[in-house]
């Protein structure tokens, strides 16, 4: 059952509401200030459907389900979907050649400081440029927000960022020879395929703890988590760079090492804002990934979600493109100087306690 007990007083309280609108109002007037700065870049703003046949197909993403219901009372599944990315591919494919959107997303088994179960993300995609580009275009929004909200240093978990500063540039292998003493690259195949017992051996000898149920993936998580991530975004903007293959399933190997991919994501202050691709347009080898994902999650979490083929169909249309998908309350966050992912969001989902 579902207890609706609060552990604090209601957003709508008058005293918590003035504390929060100072933020609200900075969001805002960031909302306000990306839309022109898209605008003026020719960017075509779209809006897609929160309701979709597959939220997504990532190991560890959650959706949240409904049923449709016909004239004749029979029910067909549908979920919210967790990104508008698979909508927007598909705009692509019909001829779009720069859009952005600003998408309320679903992530169910999320809540705390940095997640809420529906939240705003930002994303944009570029026909015929290179993922590079997309960088640039988060170290220009990421001013751009400060700007607006005026200040000059974004502070969170006692880590500070310069967000005028130019961001750091790191791949995924590097960092894990950083800060793990790991050589990430070995445990990978040129195929892509992974091999499980000699990462274990890397995190054994780095005096990182290991079981013997851990996957390849498990490891390489427990990696980000524990070692790489508390050392990004501090000072400046992080750009990591270049995923396993393995670790970028929607996204095109790299031309000069089939290892990785063109993936990065960006942090600030240990905080993670955005997920970026060299889009993968290839439906046949989308599709093995996509499978192999609900394998995964199969296994771990005991269910699986259905495949967009519509989007697998759209994909083979589809033109060389990148895209990024940053998560706006996060970034507001910083640029304001809220603690809390609530404080950013209007009016904020009901807490609920499972009895």
């Amino acid at each position: 059952m579902i207890d609706s007990r609060r552990s604090s007083p209601p957003w709508w309280r008058a005293s918590v509401h003035a504390d929060r609108r100072p933020f609200l109002i900075d969001r805002n007037r960031i909302q306000a200030a990306f839309r022109a700065h898209f605008a003026d870049q020719d960017f075509i703003e779209v809006d897609t459907a929160t309701l979709q046949v597959s939220p997504g197909n990532e190991a560890h993403l959650h959706a949240f389900r409904t049923d449709a219901i016909g004239h004749d009372g029979s029910a067909v599944p549908l979920y919210l979907h967790t990104s508008p990315e698979f909508a927007c591919k598909k705009l692509l494919a019909a001829g779009e050649m720069k859009i952005s959107c600003f998408a309320h997303v679903y992530r169910n088994r999320e809540r705390g400081p940095l997640h809420h179960p529906e939240f705003t993300m930002l994303e944009w995609y570029r026909v015929g440029e290179g993922y590079e580009q997309l960088m640039r275009d988060c170290a220009d929004l990421i001013a751009l927000a400060a700007q607006t909200a005026g200040t000059r240093q974004f502070a969170y978990g006692g880590k500070t960022v310069d967000p005028f500063a130019e961001p750091e540039r790191i791949s995924v292998a590097d960092a894990f020879s950083r800060y793990a003493s790991i050589d990430l690259l070995a445990t990978i195949a040129v195929d892509g395929s992974t091999d499980r017992d000699a990462l274990a051996r890397e995190l054994e000898d780095a005096g990182i703890k290991t079981a013997v149920d851990d996957t390849w993936a498990d490891l390489f998580s427990r990696v980000i988590v524990e070692k790489v991530e508390p050392n990004l975004g501090d000072g400046r903007v992080t750009i990591l760079d270049r995923y396993p293959v393995a670790e970028a399933a929607l996204a095109r190997p790299c031309a000069n090492d089939p290892r990785v991919a063109e993936r990065f994501e960006v942090y600030a202050c240990g905080v993670e804002l955005a997920n970026a691709f060299g889009e993968l347009t290839d439906p046949a080898e989308q599709r093995r990934r996509f499978e192999a994902e609900m394998v995964e999650k199969n296994r771990v979490y005991g269910e699986t979600y259905p495949l967009d083929e519509d989007f697998l169909e759209a994909l083979a249309s589809m033109p060389e493109a990148s895209g990024i998908a940053l998560g706006f309350d996060r970034l507001v966050m910083l640029a304001t100087g809220a603690l809390r992912i609530d404080q950013v969001i209007w009016a904020p989902v009901a807490e609920t306690h499972l009895g």
